[in-house]
Order: C-alpha cells, then structure tokens, then sequence
C-alpha cells in the first residue's frame, strides 16, 4: 500500500488528535494512530477508549487498506520535515517506509484489527450550533470542573437541553458557572454530562467562527462534528447535583465594579494570603470596596482600597481569591455585578452587560471570616 500527502498538512491534523493519546496507556496500541486509505482520502484515527477523534484529508493514492504508525515517533519526524509531498510505502508486515526529498525513513507498524472499534452513533438525537457558541461555553465553564474523582458527576460539564436553548453548567462545590444559549435549539428536553478531557480537545480544535457544527448524543455517547474533524466520547454516567436548589433567589446587596480593576487588586493582594486557603476579605461600604489578605504563620498583610458602587448595607465578606480571579476572567463585560446577602451565603457574579442570546451566572461560595 502507497499513498502521497503533503508533510505539513498531515503534521497540522494529526496535531488537533495528538491531545487524545495518553502518555501511559494501558494498551500499546493505543500510542498509535490508525490510518485508513480509501478512494484517495486518508481518515487518522485516535483513541484512549473513552474519546476518540477523527481527521480526513485528501491524498494521492491508488489501494486503499489500513494500517497503525506509533504516534510520537511519527509526529516528531514530521515536526522536523519542512513543507513537502512525503511518500508512505507500507508492506504486508506493516512496515512503514517514509520517503522525503532528500531522506528515507523507516518505522514498525502494527496491525490495524487490534485497534479499538469506535463505537456507532446508534438512536442518537441531533441539533447544531455555531461553533464559537460551543467554544465560548466549554471557556465559560470548564475552569469550574471538579477534580475530585470521588464524585464522578462533577468531572464534567453538565448539558442541559430543551427547546428553547442549551445551558452548561459545571460547579466543584465552591463555585458553579451556569452559561445559557438561547439561539440553540435542541429537539427535546435532555440532559448529561461531557467529561472535561474531550471538551479540552474540542476547545483546542474549533474555529471560533460561526460555522455550524453537527452534534449528536445517545445514552452513551456524544458526536461532534466539524468538516473534516469528528469526535466521539463516552458520557459520565452519574447524576449531575440539583444544582438550582443552590443559587440563591434573594441576593439584595449590589456591587459594581471595574472587572480589570479588581482582578488585579486581588492578584495583588492575594499574594500576601495564606497558601492554603487563598482568602482575601472584601470590606464593602458606601462607594469603597478594601480588600484584605493576610498569612499569620509568616506575618504577611496585604490590603489594597478601590471605588466601587453599592447598593446595600455594609458587608464584610471572604472568598477564595484564586476563585474569584477565575471567574472575573470568565465575565469579558468592563463592569462586573456581584449581588451579596450576607458573609454565609454564596455571592453571584454577573457580567454587568448580557448579549442578546446567552446569559452567564457564576456562584462562589464565601470563606468563613478568620477575625
């Protein structure tokens, strides 16, 4: 089997599905990518069993078949290769023979049938989205994703579907962002939840554009696809937390601020707070918000005043500074709006301007005062 593609062109796809392959894989298989030829287009494939991502691009070749090249072997040669039509011999062993201009280069495939089927997109409902829309929610959301492998729910993002749009929400029970399309419109009311992994990899390989993107799921699985790009990964098969029973429907005290403006005072002052549990204190009265941090074990102080607007009695309130640095990067508005109630109760930071089809709500949960 022969085929002909330009060495760019296949290092610039094979570069969106690298991020799939783990570096300790449980099977040596899985380090490979799968290359099938058929009719002159070429289809690479890769997996970790539970995402698998998939590229077609079109070559010169007369068989077609099947065959699988060690993934970081391959991509470093071409890293290294400038822009050329490179030429793959592949023998009935599987071994590769690459030819360039001025090289020959030799690997050791292995045989396509051990590699893993992908699974099918049985009884699976669809819509479509732009897919900037899908971009700017995984952004919106994915920093909130837990980590705590104990609760399996919370490692992902959760897909809330209906008519009238689709909401992603994704919390790690300090924080919750909730971001909601209104120009998405989905068959039927469904939801589940995406594990933080693939939507890295979606992130990193969508156009922040409006082309449309077709997205499909089952009980198992969700497909994206994007021209030539395909996805596929298994869903977190938990219950996402009734996460509305945490959103307070009551915050009456209102913050105003300038986005820029506070996160760098609390880049700044967060310096000085204690490693472990990054507080700072906002002290909130009339028009002036003073943020304090401090760590008592090293005698470190830090605090900083700057104006604010507010509509409420005087509030003094911690928050996990780190958090709060995350979230504002969240909000792309100047001003920011934080509604408070009191130093229990969680705080809800929104952009102080929504755009007409999508509304952002972000939730941190306050740190107990150590005075």
């Amino acid at each position: 089997m022969k085929f002909i593609v330009s060495s760019s062109a296949l290092l610039k796809q094979l570069q969106q599905i690298s991020g799939v392959i783990n570096a300790n894989t449980v099977l040596p298989i899985l380090e490979d990518f799968l290359f099938e030829i058929e009719k002159g287009k070429l289809t690479v494939v890769a997996t970790d069993l539970e995402t698998v991502m998939k590229v077609h691009l079109d070559i010169e070749a007369k068989d077609s078949g099947k065959v699988c090249i060690p993934a970081k072997i391959l991509m470093d040669s071409l890293k290294n290769i400038p822009e050329q039509p490179l030429t793959f011999n592949i023998d009935k062993n599987f071994s590769v023979e690459l030819t360039s201009d001025n090289g020959k280069y030799k690997v050791m495939g292995e045989n396509p049938d051990n590699f893993p089927k992908e699974p099918v997109a049985d009884d699976a409902n669809s819509f479509t989205m732009t897919s900037s829309a899908l971009v700017t929610a995984i952004n919106k959301a994915i920093f909130a994703i837990s980590n705590d492998d104990l609760r399996p729910a919370m490692t992902g993002v959760f897909f809330e579907l209906d008519k009238k749009g689709a909401t992603f929400v994704a919390t790690d029970a300090h924080r919750l962002v909730r971001y909601t399309r209104t120009d998405v419109s989905c068959p039927k009311k469904d939801s589940f939840i995406v594990p933080k992994k693939p939507l890295s990899l979606l992130k990193n390989s969508l156009p922040d554009n409006e082309d449309e993107l077709n997205v499909s799921y089952n009980s198992n699985h969700l497909f994206v696809k994007h021209g030539g790009t395909e996805l596929v990964c298994r869903l977190i098969d938990a219950r996402f937390p009734d996460y509305k029973v945490v959103i307070p429907s009551d915050n009456p005290y209102k913050m105003t601020v300038n986005r820029n403006d506070f996160q760098n005072a609390l880049r700044r002052v967060s310096v000085f707070s204690n490693k472990s549990t990054n507080q700072v204190a906002l002290n909130i009265s009339g028009r002036e918000l003073q943020l304090a941090a401090q760590d008592v074990d090293f005698s470190f102080e830090g605090n900083e005043r700057m104006k604010c607007q507010y509509d409420g009695e005087d509030l003094q309130i911690a928050f996990n500074a780190k958090f709060l640095i995350e979230m504002l990067g969240g909000a792309e508005t100047e001003q920011i709006v934080m509604e408070l109630s009191t130093p229990t109760k969680a705080g809800i930071i929104k952009p102080s301007e929504q755009a007409p089809n999508e509304e952002l709500l972000m939730l941190v949960m306050p740190l107990m005062l150590n005075n």
